[in-house]
């Protein structure tokens, strides 16, 4: 079998510039009036024109909250958004690389649809749908065809409701009986001989791991702030950048990145620290963790919200939430971090309002990133949770 461990394509990107970590970008092109150029952010390798808006929608389809991005080996680009489930539509669209429409399928996932990933298996190519209305991961075609879906994880037996005997003891004790631990998968990625990782990013997060037929092998996590726990594990991804593959995972409200061993250890936290600790940004610690465990944390300015990963070559692409994109190389330095600006963050983040104005979205900045991922010319899409829907393309200069 061929096995692409990614729902992205991967080519090695040229070179790196190490940059100071959390420097906002700078904002080029905006001295044209006119607006007839776009908006160019970034800095040193990183530069990138903005084309926000991209891809033409056809009737019949209004974007709701998009959410995930992936490309396939014909380099067409899949974006999910999540669909209202009162006016449903299609959720999963595919675009070419001139933002053409090319076809859609999803409308069964409406009101839920999230997260994607696409891998090669022996020479066809299947996509993976994380749905959080439904509660479930598909594997179905590039057209949507159905391959199987899977439902909350029986084996590990996290997700057991309450016994009979447990309520009537709360009861009994005048207490509010205990209530069945939610899941709600967010995200999927691929390890090196094919097995699966499935984030149980909105219900109680653990980590799932399947193999290449779809049984259950392990889990691990839950919520928390120690070492090994999680805190909505939106995304995680397969870092081999360092030669050892190791799972990375996007710990949002923890602030972090949390690194474990493909069986589940964990290894390694980088922690992202607010505007008025950046001064200690590439300091490190340690953080305890159960059964007497400890782990190296390297706190990073600029980490804030991270939603989700994708590796090209030596760079790893974090969405951040708080409206920006991060670049790191392959020690995990930030070479750039697209749109950090505390000012714009603090507007966006001042009760969500923003997310539902467009007029006031100026060119180059991001609102919340949900989703990015590069294409083989090491471009990136940028699926933004506002909603209305937007999608950008950076064009790579």
């Amino acid at each position: 079998m061929q096995n692409r461990a990614s729902r992205r394509q991967f080519l090695k990107v040229a070179g790196s510039s190490i940059l100071a970590a959390g420097v906002a970008p700078a904002i080029l092109g905006a001295e044209d009036k006119a607006g007839t150029k776009p908006v160019v952010v970034g800095e040193g390798e990183f530069q990138y024109e903005c084309h926000h808006g991209w891809g033409e929608l056809p009737q019949g389809i209004t974007w709701k909250n998009t959410h995930g991005t992936a490309i396939d080996r014909d380099g067409l680009i899949y974006i999910t958004h999540q669909g209202a489930g009162n006016a449903p539509c299609d959720t999963v669209v595919v675009f070419d690389p001139e933002g053409k429409y090319v076809r859609s399928f999803g409308k069964e996932y409406a009101g839920g649809g999230h997260g994607i990933s696409i891998r090669d298996e022996g020479g066809t190519e299947y996509v993976y749908l994380s749905n959080t209305g439904l509660k479930s991961v598909v594997k179905c075609t590039k057209t949507g065809e159905v391959v199987w879906s899977k439902l909350t994880p029986a084996e590990p037996h996290l997700y057991d409701g309450p016994t009979a005997e447990e309520i009537a003891a709360a009861q009994a004790a005048g207490k509010t009986p205990p209530r069945k631990p939610g899941y709600s998968p967010t995200n999927v990625c691929f390890g090196p001989q094919g097995d699966l990782y499935v984030g149980d990013g909105y219900g109680s997060s653990y980590l799932h791991q399947y193999d290449l037929e779809g049984k259950w092998i392990r889990s691990w996590g839950g919520a928390g702030t120690a070492a090994g726990k999680m805190r909505t594990p939106h995304g995680q991804w397969l870092d081999s950048r360092g030669g050892t593959p190791r799972l990375v995972v996007a710990d949002r409200a923890n602030a972090r990145l949390q690194y474990f061993s493909l069986d589940g250890k964990p290894l390694e936290v980088l922690q992202g620290i607010p505007a008025a600790k950046k001064d200690q940004s590439g300091t490190r610690q340690e953080l305890a963790g159960e059964g007497g465990i400890s782990i190296p944390v390297t706190q990073l300015y600029g980490i804030s919200f991270p939603a989700d990963i994708d590796i090209q070559g030596d760079i790893m692409l974090v969405p951040d939430l708080h409206a920006r994109i991060i670049l790191m190389n392959a020690k995990n330095e930030i070479v750039a971090n697209l749109g950090l600006d505390e000012a714009w963050t603090a507007k966006v983040l001042d009760g969500f309002k923003i997310r539902s104005q467009p007029a006031a979205w100026p060119d180059g900045k991001f609102v919340h990133p949900h989703d990015a991922c590069f294409d083989t010319g090491g471009n990136i899409y940028v699926a933004e949770w506002v909603d209305q829907g937007r999608v950008s393309f950076l064009k790579k200069v």
